[in-house]
Protein backbone atom coordinates (compact mmCIF):
# COMPACT_ATOMS: atom_id res chain seq x y z
CA UNK A 1 0.00 0.00 0.00
CA UNK A 2 1.28 3.40 -1.06
CA UNK A 3 1.14 5.68 1.72
CA UNK A 4 1.50 9.54 2.64
CA UNK A 5 4.90 11.04 3.06
CA UNK A 6 6.74 11.22 6.28
CA UNK A 7 5.60 14.59 8.17
CA UNK A 8 2.75 15.34 5.93
CA UNK A 9 -1.33 14.77 6.76
CA UNK A 10 -4.57 13.95 5.08
CA UNK A 11 -7.36 16.15 6.22
CA UNK A 12 -10.71 14.90 5.46
CA UNK A 13 -13.88 14.78 7.33
CA UNK A 14 -14.91 17.00 10.43
CA UNK A 15 -11.66 17.81 10.97
CA UNK A 16 -11.67 19.54 7.49
CA UNK A 17 -14.67 21.44 7.85
CA UNK A 18 -13.47 22.87 10.96
CA UNK A 19 -9.96 23.91 9.05
CA UNK A 20 -12.59 25.37 6.17
CA UNK A 21 -14.35 27.15 8.68
CA UNK A 22 -11.45 29.32 10.19
CA UNK A 23 -10.27 29.74 6.60
CA UNK A 24 -13.62 31.56 6.17
CA UNK A 25 -12.95 33.75 9.76
CA UNK A 26 -9.77 34.69 8.30
CA UNK A 27 -10.78 35.44 4.54
CA UNK A 28 -14.09 37.89 6.33
CA UNK A 29 -11.80 39.40 8.63
CA UNK A 30 -8.81 40.36 6.68
CA UNK A 31 -11.53 41.96 4.42
CA UNK A 32 -12.62 44.30 7.22
CA UNK A 33 -9.24 45.15 7.74
CA UNK A 34 -9.18 45.72 3.57
CA UNK A 35 -6.29 43.27 2.91
CA UNK A 36 -6.18 41.98 -0.33
CA UNK A 37 -5.48 38.14 -1.49
CA UNK A 38 -2.32 36.95 -2.69
CA UNK A 39 -1.39 34.03 -3.60
CA UNK A 40 2.38 33.25 -5.09
CA UNK A 41 3.75 29.98 -6.00
CA UNK A 42 5.08 26.85 -4.02
CA UNK A 43 8.36 26.82 -5.38
CA UNK A 44 10.57 29.92 -6.01
CA UNK A 45 14.02 30.39 -7.21
CA UNK A 46 16.25 29.27 -4.28
CA UNK A 47 17.71 32.38 -4.37
CA UNK A 48 14.63 34.23 -2.87
CA UNK A 49 14.47 31.95 0.13
CA UNK A 50 17.84 31.61 0.81
CA UNK A 51 18.90 35.63 0.28
CA UNK A 52 15.18 36.41 1.65
CA UNK A 53 15.05 34.50 4.67
CA UNK A 54 18.72 34.70 5.31
CA UNK A 55 21.91 32.25 4.63
CA UNK A 56 22.36 31.76 8.55
CA UNK A 57 19.64 30.68 9.59
CA UNK A 58 17.89 27.12 10.61
CA UNK A 59 16.06 27.29 7.76
CA UNK A 60 17.88 28.23 4.92
CA UNK A 61 21.39 25.48 6.52
CA UNK A 62 19.11 22.66 7.65
CA UNK A 63 14.84 23.05 6.65
CA UNK A 64 14.74 23.97 3.13
CA UNK A 65 13.87 21.64 -0.14
CA UNK A 66 16.34 22.25 -2.88
CA UNK A 67 16.83 20.97 -5.81
CA UNK A 68 17.19 21.21 -9.25
CA UNK A 69 14.87 20.75 -11.90
CA UNK A 70 15.01 19.64 -15.67
CA UNK A 71 16.56 23.25 -16.67
CA UNK A 72 19.39 22.64 -14.22
CA UNK A 73 17.44 25.68 -12.39
CA UNK A 74 18.01 25.53 -8.42
CA UNK A 75 14.69 25.42 -6.55
CA UNK A 76 13.42 25.09 -3.28
CA UNK A 77 9.95 24.73 -2.01
CA UNK A 78 8.93 27.89 -0.08
CA UNK A 79 9.92 27.11 3.61
CA UNK A 80 8.14 30.87 4.76
CA UNK A 81 5.29 32.95 3.35
CA UNK A 82 7.09 36.43 3.23
CA UNK A 83 10.20 36.09 0.93
CA UNK A 84 7.67 35.10 -1.86
CA UNK A 85 5.51 38.13 -1.53
CA UNK A 86 8.59 40.54 -1.72
CA UNK A 87 9.70 39.18 -4.74
CA UNK A 88 6.25 39.48 -6.66
CA UNK A 89 5.79 42.98 -4.95
CA UNK A 90 8.89 43.89 -6.52
CA UNK A 91 7.99 41.89 -9.55
CA UNK A 92 5.04 43.16 -10.30
CA UNK A 93 6.43 46.86 -9.73
CA UNK A 94 3.48 46.98 -6.85
CA UNK A 95 5.83 49.75 -5.45
CA UNK A 96 4.69 52.17 -7.93
CA UNK A 97 1.39 52.16 -6.94
CA UNK A 98 -0.15 54.19 -4.40
CA UNK A 99 0.89 52.50 -1.07
CA UNK A 100 0.37 50.98 1.18
CA UNK A 101 0.08 47.09 -0.30
CA UNK A 102 -2.21 45.35 2.74
CA UNK A 103 -1.95 41.52 1.37
CA UNK A 104 -2.98 38.35 3.01
CA UNK A 105 -2.43 34.80 2.54
CA UNK A 106 -2.60 31.43 3.70
CA UNK A 107 -0.87 28.34 1.92
CA UNK A 108 1.15 24.99 2.38
CA UNK A 109 5.03 25.74 3.08
CA UNK A 110 7.35 23.05 3.39
CA UNK A 111 10.59 22.41 5.72
CA UNK A 112 12.43 19.29 6.18
CA UNK A 113 12.30 18.89 10.04
CA UNK A 114 11.76 15.82 12.55
CA UNK A 115 8.16 15.51 12.80
CA UNK A 116 6.51 15.78 16.15
CA UNK A 117 3.46 17.49 17.57
CA UNK A 118 2.87 20.79 15.87
CA UNK A 119 6.10 20.43 13.73
CA UNK A 120 5.10 18.59 10.23
CA UNK A 121 7.05 18.94 6.99
CA UNK A 122 3.89 19.81 4.98
CA UNK A 123 1.91 23.04 7.19
CA UNK A 124 -0.18 25.70 6.33
CA UNK A 125 1.08 28.68 7.61
CA UNK A 126 -1.24 32.07 7.02
CA UNK A 127 0.26 36.04 7.67
CA UNK A 128 -0.27 39.17 6.32
CA UNK A 129 1.80 41.84 5.00
CA UNK A 130 2.04 45.94 4.80
CA UNK A 131 4.56 46.96 1.83
CA UNK A 132 5.68 50.56 1.56
CA UNK A 133 4.71 52.46 5.01
CA UNK A 134 7.06 52.74 8.31
CA UNK A 135 3.91 54.43 10.34
CA UNK A 136 4.05 52.86 13.59
CA UNK A 137 0.78 52.84 13.71
CA UNK A 138 1.22 49.64 10.54
CA UNK A 139 3.00 48.13 13.37
CA UNK A 140 -0.22 48.21 16.48
CA UNK A 141 -2.61 47.20 13.28
CA UNK A 142 -0.71 44.26 12.50
CA UNK A 143 -0.33 42.91 16.12
CA UNK A 144 -3.87 43.73 16.94
CA UNK A 145 -5.06 41.30 13.67
CA UNK A 146 -4.01 38.17 15.40
CA UNK A 147 -5.18 39.11 19.18
CA UNK A 148 -8.79 39.92 17.51
CA UNK A 149 -8.76 37.09 15.63
CA UNK A 150 -8.02 34.29 18.41
CA UNK A 151 -10.33 35.79 20.20
CA UNK A 152 -13.19 35.53 17.99
CA UNK A 153 -12.14 31.68 17.65
CA UNK A 154 -12.79 31.24 21.09
CA UNK A 155 -9.11 30.78 22.47
CA UNK A 156 -8.40 32.96 25.95
CA UNK A 157 -5.54 34.32 27.68
CA UNK A 158 -4.34 36.44 24.77
CA UNK A 159 -0.95 37.72 25.55
CA UNK A 160 1.04 40.31 23.20
CA UNK A 161 5.31 39.88 24.13
CA UNK A 162 7.02 43.01 21.98
CA UNK A 163 10.51 44.52 21.37
CA UNK A 164 12.59 46.18 19.21
CA UNK A 165 15.57 45.23 17.37
CA UNK A 166 16.24 48.85 16.74
CA UNK A 167 17.20 50.04 13.24
CA UNK A 168 20.72 49.54 11.51
CA UNK A 169 23.04 51.55 13.14
CA UNK A 170 21.24 50.03 16.80
CA UNK A 171 21.63 46.38 15.47
CA UNK A 172 25.54 47.08 14.56
CA UNK A 173 26.27 48.40 17.71
CA UNK A 174 24.32 45.82 19.31
CA UNK A 175 26.27 43.12 17.11
CA UNK A 176 29.13 44.27 18.46
CA UNK A 177 28.49 43.99 21.90
CA UNK A 178 27.16 40.49 21.46
CA UNK A 179 30.13 38.90 19.82
CA UNK A 180 32.19 40.65 22.57
CA UNK A 181 29.89 38.92 25.12
CA UNK A 182 29.54 35.71 23.96
CA UNK A 183 33.44 35.00 22.46
CA UNK A 184 34.57 34.05 26.41
CA UNK A 185 31.56 31.75 26.72
CA UNK A 186 31.38 30.33 22.95
CA UNK A 187 33.24 26.92 23.66
CA UNK A 188 30.19 26.65 26.29
CA UNK A 189 27.34 26.72 23.62
CA UNK A 190 26.09 24.23 21.10
CA UNK A 191 28.35 23.98 17.57
CA UNK A 192 26.08 26.15 15.98
CA UNK A 193 25.95 28.71 18.29
CA UNK A 194 29.83 28.93 17.27
CA UNK A 195 29.26 29.12 13.46
CA UNK A 196 26.76 31.62 13.98
CA UNK A 197 29.10 33.97 16.60
CA UNK A 198 30.79 35.71 13.81
CA UNK A 199 28.29 35.07 10.84
CA UNK A 200 25.05 36.53 12.88
CA UNK A 201 25.36 36.28 16.39
CA UNK A 202 21.56 37.39 17.11
CA UNK A 203 21.25 34.13 16.28
CA UNK A 204 22.92 32.59 19.44
CA UNK A 205 19.97 34.36 21.04
CA UNK A 206 17.14 32.13 18.94
CA UNK A 207 19.07 29.03 19.90
CA UNK A 208 17.04 25.53 20.35
CA UNK A 209 19.74 24.02 22.21
CA UNK A 210 21.01 26.37 24.88
CA UNK A 211 17.90 28.26 25.15
CA UNK A 212 18.07 27.86 29.03
CA UNK A 213 21.77 28.66 29.66
CA UNK A 214 22.79 31.58 31.78
CA UNK A 215 25.17 32.86 29.10
CA UNK A 216 21.97 33.32 26.91
CA UNK A 217 19.72 34.62 30.07
CA UNK A 218 22.52 37.10 30.92
CA UNK A 219 23.59 38.24 27.17
CA UNK A 220 23.19 42.20 26.25
CA UNK A 221 19.47 43.27 25.96
CA UNK A 222 18.49 44.83 22.27
CA UNK A 223 16.62 47.13 23.69
CA UNK A 224 19.72 48.73 25.70
CA UNK A 225 21.73 49.65 22.52
CA UNK A 226 18.52 51.54 20.26
CA UNK A 227 19.85 55.24 19.42
CA UNK A 228 17.43 57.85 20.11
CA UNK A 229 15.38 57.57 16.81
CA UNK A 230 14.87 53.65 17.49
CA UNK A 231 13.87 53.93 21.27
CA UNK A 232 11.15 57.05 20.02
CA UNK A 233 10.16 55.27 17.62
CA UNK A 234 9.61 52.01 19.81
CA UNK A 235 7.36 54.63 22.28
CA UNK A 236 4.99 55.41 19.44
CA UNK A 237 4.45 51.76 18.74
CA UNK A 238 3.57 51.01 22.24
CA UNK A 239 1.23 54.62 22.45
CA UNK A 240 -0.57 53.13 19.37
CA UNK A 241 -1.15 49.57 21.30
CA UNK A 242 -2.49 51.42 24.29
CA UNK A 243 -5.04 53.43 22.12
CA UNK A 244 -5.98 50.42 20.62
CA UNK A 245 -6.45 48.76 23.95
CA UNK A 246 -3.97 46.09 23.06
CA UNK A 247 -2.36 44.21 26.30
CA UNK A 248 1.16 43.70 25.72
CA UNK A 249 4.56 43.04 27.64
CA UNK A 250 7.97 44.64 26.34
CA UNK A 251 10.26 41.50 26.27
CA UNK A 252 13.92 42.55 25.86
CA UNK A 253 14.91 38.58 25.52
CA UNK A 254 12.40 38.55 22.65
CA UNK A 255 14.25 38.25 18.97
CA UNK A 256 13.27 36.21 16.01
CA UNK A 257 14.35 33.56 14.19
CA UNK A 258 14.75 34.84 10.61
CA UNK A 259 17.36 37.32 9.53
CA UNK A 260 15.28 40.28 7.91
CA UNK A 261 14.06 41.64 11.24
CA UNK A 262 14.33 45.02 12.24
CA UNK A 263 13.12 47.78 14.90
CA UNK A 264 9.11 45.77 16.34
CA UNK A 265 9.10 41.96 16.52
CA UNK A 266 6.48 40.77 18.34
CA UNK A 267 4.89 37.26 19.35
CA UNK A 268 1.38 36.06 20.43
CA UNK A 269 0.51 33.71 23.01
CA UNK A 270 -2.66 32.07 24.89
CA UNK A 271 -3.34 29.84 27.31
CA UNK A 272 -3.67 26.24 26.34
CA UNK A 273 -3.78 23.34 28.67
CA UNK A 274 -1.54 21.14 26.42
CA UNK A 275 1.15 23.67 24.94
CA UNK A 276 2.95 23.76 28.50
CA UNK A 277 5.82 26.30 27.90
CA UNK A 278 6.01 26.70 24.58
CA UNK A 279 2.00 28.33 23.58
CA UNK A 280 3.11 31.05 21.13
CA UNK A 281 0.42 31.41 18.09
CA UNK A 282 2.40 33.59 15.85
CA UNK A 283 4.74 36.05 15.51
CA UNK A 284 6.28 39.01 13.26
CA UNK A 285 7.68 42.02 12.97
CA UNK A 286 9.43 44.90 10.85
CA UNK A 287 11.65 44.25 7.74
CA UNK A 288 12.44 47.29 6.03
CA UNK A 289 15.38 46.15 4.50
CA UNK A 290 14.30 42.93 3.02
CA UNK A 291 12.82 44.86 -0.56
CA UNK A 292 16.47 45.92 -0.94
CA UNK A 293 17.85 42.72 -0.20
CA UNK A 294 15.68 41.02 -3.11
CA UNK A 295 17.17 44.60 -5.32
CA UNK A 296 13.43 46.10 -5.49
CA UNK A 297 13.98 49.91 -3.93
CA UNK A 298 13.41 51.06 -0.26
CA UNK A 299 10.71 49.73 1.00
CA UNK A 300 9.18 49.73 4.99
CA UNK A 301 7.71 46.63 5.63
CA UNK A 302 5.42 44.86 8.43
CA UNK A 303 4.13 41.04 8.92
CA UNK A 304 2.81 38.41 10.68
CA UNK A 305 2.19 34.84 10.20
CA UNK A 306 0.95 32.01 11.94
CA UNK A 307 1.14 27.98 11.59
CA UNK A 308 -2.35 26.89 10.80
CA UNK A 309 -2.03 23.53 12.58
CA UNK A 310 -0.85 25.22 15.65
CA UNK A 311 -3.85 27.24 15.65
CA UNK A 312 -6.09 24.21 15.20
CA UNK A 313 -4.46 22.40 18.26
CA UNK A 314 -5.30 24.98 20.56
CA UNK A 315 -8.81 25.09 19.20
CA UNK A 316 -8.99 21.65 19.88
CA UNK A 317 -6.93 21.31 23.65
CA UNK A 318 -9.11 23.99 24.48
CA UNK A 319 -12.42 22.13 23.07
CA UNK A 320 -13.23 25.05 21.29
CA UNK A 321 -16.76 23.89 19.38
CA UNK A 322 -16.79 25.69 16.17
CA UNK A 323 -20.09 25.37 14.33
CA UNK A 324 -19.53 23.40 11.35
CA UNK A 325 -21.92 21.91 9.76
CA UNK A 326 -21.81 17.89 10.27
CA UNK A 327 -25.37 17.14 8.93
CA UNK A 328 -27.92 17.43 5.60
CA UNK A 329 -30.95 19.81 5.92
CA UNK A 330 -32.77 16.95 3.21
CA UNK A 331 -31.94 13.65 2.59
CA UNK A 332 -34.46 12.05 -0.44
CA UNK A 333 -35.40 8.52 -0.74
CA UNK A 334 -37.06 6.44 -3.32
CA UNK A 335 -37.29 2.64 -4.71
CA UNK A 336 -38.78 2.64 -8.17
CA UNK A 337 -36.26 3.97 -11.39
CA UNK A 338 -38.94 6.74 -12.03
CA UNK A 339 -38.58 7.70 -8.17
CA UNK A 340 -35.06 7.77 -8.86
CA UNK A 341 -35.29 9.79 -11.90
CA UNK A 342 -37.62 12.13 -9.83
CA UNK A 343 -34.81 12.55 -6.92
CA UNK A 344 -31.93 13.50 -9.00
CA UNK A 345 -33.88 16.41 -10.27
CA UNK A 346 -35.39 17.45 -6.78
CA UNK A 347 -32.19 16.80 -5.17
CA UNK A 348 -30.63 19.69 -8.26
CA UNK A 349 -33.52 22.32 -7.83
CA UNK A 350 -33.14 22.01 -4.14
CA UNK A 351 -28.87 22.61 -4.06
CA UNK A 352 -29.80 25.21 -6.22
CA UNK A 353 -32.48 27.11 -3.67
CA UNK A 354 -29.37 26.73 -1.22
CA UNK A 355 -30.27 23.34 0.52
CA UNK A 356 -27.82 21.00 1.36
CA UNK A 357 -29.14 17.66 0.32
CA UNK A 358 -28.02 14.30 -0.71
CA UNK A 359 -29.76 10.99 -2.27
CA UNK A 360 -28.66 7.55 -2.19
CA UNK A 361 -26.31 6.49 -4.80
CA UNK A 362 -25.73 2.82 -4.12
CA UNK A 363 -29.01 0.76 -4.67
CA UNK A 364 -29.78 0.28 -0.60
CA UNK A 365 -33.44 -0.67 -0.01
CA UNK A 366 -35.67 1.85 1.17
CA UNK A 367 -34.53 0.17 5.00
CA UNK A 368 -31.11 0.78 4.31
CA UNK A 369 -32.03 4.57 3.32
CA UNK A 370 -33.16 5.26 6.34
CA UNK A 371 -30.17 4.24 8.01
CA UNK A 372 -28.05 6.21 5.90
CA UNK A 373 -30.59 9.13 6.28
CA UNK A 374 -29.44 9.03 10.26
CA UNK A 375 -25.41 8.60 9.45
CA UNK A 376 -25.93 11.67 7.94
CA UNK A 377 -27.91 13.38 10.37
CA UNK A 378 -30.33 14.35 8.20
CA UNK A 379 -33.25 17.00 9.42
CA UNK A 380 -35.61 16.16 6.96
CA UNK A 381 -36.11 13.49 4.83
CA UNK A 382 -38.49 13.25 1.51
CA UNK A 383 -39.98 9.45 0.44
CA UNK A 384 -40.67 9.58 -2.68
CA UNK A 385 -44.05 7.42 -4.49
CA UNK A 386 -44.91 7.41 -7.81
CA UNK A 387 -48.61 7.76 -6.61
CA UNK A 388 -48.11 10.80 -4.85
CA UNK A 389 -45.78 12.35 -7.33
CA UNK A 390 -49.01 11.40 -9.99
CA UNK A 391 -50.39 14.28 -7.68
CA UNK A 392 -47.68 16.73 -7.24
CA UNK A 393 -47.49 15.79 -3.58
CA UNK A 394 -44.62 15.13 -1.92
CA UNK A 395 -44.26 13.41 1.27
CA UNK A 396 -42.02 14.66 4.18
CA UNK A 397 -40.81 13.63 7.47
CA UNK A 398 -39.41 15.36 10.44
CA UNK A 399 -36.75 13.20 10.95
CA UNK A 400 -36.71 14.10 14.95
CA UNK A 401 -39.71 14.17 15.73
CA UNK A 402 -41.00 11.69 13.03
CA UNK A 403 -44.06 13.94 12.00
CA UNK A 404 -45.12 13.51 8.43
CA UNK A 405 -46.40 15.86 5.86
CA UNK A 406 -48.04 15.36 2.28
CA UNK A 407 -47.47 18.96 0.67
CA UNK A 408 -47.96 20.15 -2.61
CA UNK A 409 -45.11 20.31 -4.78
CA UNK A 410 -45.04 23.84 -5.18
CA UNK A 411 -44.83 24.41 -1.29
CA UNK A 412 -41.42 22.45 -0.57
CA UNK A 413 -39.38 24.92 -0.96
CA UNK A 414 -41.77 27.42 1.28
CA UNK A 415 -42.04 24.72 4.17
CA UNK A 416 -38.22 23.94 3.97
CA UNK A 417 -37.63 27.58 4.39
CA UNK A 418 -40.34 27.88 7.22
CA UNK A 419 -38.87 24.58 9.02
CA UNK A 420 -35.05 24.87 8.41
CA UNK A 421 -34.42 28.97 9.99
CA UNK A 422 -31.83 28.19 11.55
CA UNK A 423 -30.72 32.14 12.82
CA UNK A 424 -27.24 32.49 13.52
CA UNK A 425 -26.20 29.11 12.35
CA UNK A 426 -22.59 29.06 11.38
CA UNK A 427 -21.66 31.82 13.26
CA UNK A 428 -19.66 32.02 16.20
CA UNK A 429 -21.50 32.71 19.52
CA UNK A 430 -21.32 36.25 20.92
CA UNK A 431 -23.74 35.70 23.78
CA UNK A 432 -23.24 34.58 27.09
CA UNK A 433 -22.34 31.16 27.90
CA UNK A 434 -23.91 31.16 31.18
CA UNK A 435 -27.53 30.84 30.37
CA UNK A 436 -28.59 34.08 31.19
CA UNK A 437 -30.33 35.29 27.91
CA UNK A 438 -28.03 38.07 27.05
CA UNK A 439 -28.10 39.13 23.16
CA UNK A 440 -24.72 39.14 21.30
CA UNK A 441 -24.07 43.20 22.78
CA UNK A 442 -23.72 42.12 26.44
CA UNK A 443 -20.50 43.03 27.75
CA UNK A 444 -20.83 40.81 31.10
CA UNK A 445 -18.03 38.94 30.69
CA UNK A 446 -18.90 35.16 31.22
CA UNK A 447 -18.11 34.60 27.29
CA UNK A 448 -14.51 34.83 29.00
CA UNK A 449 -14.71 32.46 32.11
CA UNK A 450 -15.85 35.68 34.10
CA UNK A 451 -18.78 35.65 36.37
CA UNK A 452 -21.89 37.13 35.48
CA UNK A 453 -22.95 40.43 36.05
CA UNK A 454 -25.93 40.62 34.59
CA UNK A 455 -29.09 41.40 36.57
CA UNK A 456 -31.24 39.00 35.05
CA UNK A 457 -28.85 36.54 35.75
CA UNK A 458 -29.87 36.69 39.51
CA UNK A 459 -32.70 34.36 40.52
CA UNK A 460 -35.03 31.63 38.80
CA UNK A 461 -37.06 32.06 35.75
CA UNK A 462 -40.12 29.84 37.04
CA UNK A 463 -41.04 32.75 39.10
CA UNK A 464 -40.99 30.59 42.29
CA UNK A 465 -39.15 33.46 44.06
CA UNK A 466 -35.60 31.77 44.31
CA UNK A 467 -32.73 34.34 45.16
CA UNK A 468 -29.68 34.68 43.35
CA UNK A 469 -28.37 31.57 45.22
CA UNK A 470 -30.91 29.08 43.97
CA UNK A 471 -29.48 26.02 41.71
CA UNK A 472 -32.73 23.81 41.38
CA UNK A 473 -32.22 24.56 38.01
CA UNK A 474 -34.86 26.10 36.54
CA UNK A 475 -32.93 28.85 34.25
CA UNK A 476 -31.55 26.16 32.23
CA UNK A 477 -35.41 24.82 31.29
CA UNK A 478 -35.19 21.83 34.50
CA UNK A 479 -38.07 21.33 36.22
CA UNK A 480 -38.03 23.30 39.34
CA UNK A 481 -37.34 21.55 42.69
CA UNK A 482 -37.35 24.50 45.16
CA UNK A 483 -40.29 23.66 48.20
CA UNK A 484 -41.67 26.88 48.13
CA UNK A 485 -42.13 26.60 44.19
CA UNK A 486 -44.87 24.28 45.21
CA UNK A 487 -48.83 25.32 45.72
CA UNK A 488 -50.67 28.06 44.87
CA UNK A 489 -49.42 32.02 45.38
CA UNK A 490 -52.75 33.47 46.03
CA UNK A 491 -53.09 31.72 49.59
CA UNK A 492 -55.62 29.69 48.90
CA UNK A 493 -54.05 26.46 50.43
CA UNK A 494 -53.94 24.29 46.85
CA UNK A 495 -51.03 21.31 47.35
CA UNK A 496 -47.82 21.03 45.25
CA UNK A 497 -50.39 19.16 42.62
CA UNK A 498 -52.60 22.11 41.82
CA UNK A 499 -52.90 23.39 38.25
CA UNK A 500 -55.12 26.15 38.32
CA UNK A 501 -52.82 28.79 36.98
CA UNK A 502 -53.08 31.87 39.89
CA UNK A 503 -48.86 31.46 39.82
CA UNK A 504 -48.45 32.80 36.61
CA UNK A 505 -51.30 35.48 37.08
CA UNK A 506 -54.33 34.04 36.00
CA UNK A 507 -57.03 33.77 38.01
CA UNK A 508 -57.68 30.77 40.58
CA UNK A 509 -60.11 28.39 39.94
CA UNK A 510 -59.58 25.86 42.71
CA UNK A 511 -62.94 24.89 44.08
CA UNK A 512 -61.86 25.69 47.53
CA UNK A 513 -60.77 29.07 46.39
CA UNK A 514 -64.38 30.28 45.57
CA UNK A 515 -66.05 28.81 48.94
Amino acid sequence: MITKPKGCHDLIGNEAKRWKYVDKVIDELMDKYNYNYIRTPIFESSEVFHRGVGETTDIVTKETYDFKDRGDRNITLRPEGTAGIVRAYIENKLYGEPGPVKVYYNGTMYRYERPQSGRDREFTQFGFEVLGSNDPLVDAEVISIPVLLFKMLGLHGIKVKINSLGDRESRDNYREELIKYFKPHIKDLCEDCNERLNKNPLRILDCKVDKDSDILKNAPKTIDYLNEESKARFEEVKNYLNELEIDYEVDPNLVRGLDYYNHTVFEIEADVEGFGANNVLGGGGRYNGLVETLDGPETACMGFASGFGRVMQALELEKVDLPIHDDVEVFVMYVSDTEKKYAASLTQYLRANGFRVDTEYTGRGLKAQFKQADRLNAKYLILLNDEDLKNDEIKIKDNKTKEEALIPVDYLLYFLDENLSEEGYGELDHGCSCGCGCDEDCDCGCQDGEECTCDHEKGCSCGCGCDEDCDCGCREGKECTCDHEKGCSCGCGCDEDCDCGCREGKECTCDHHNK
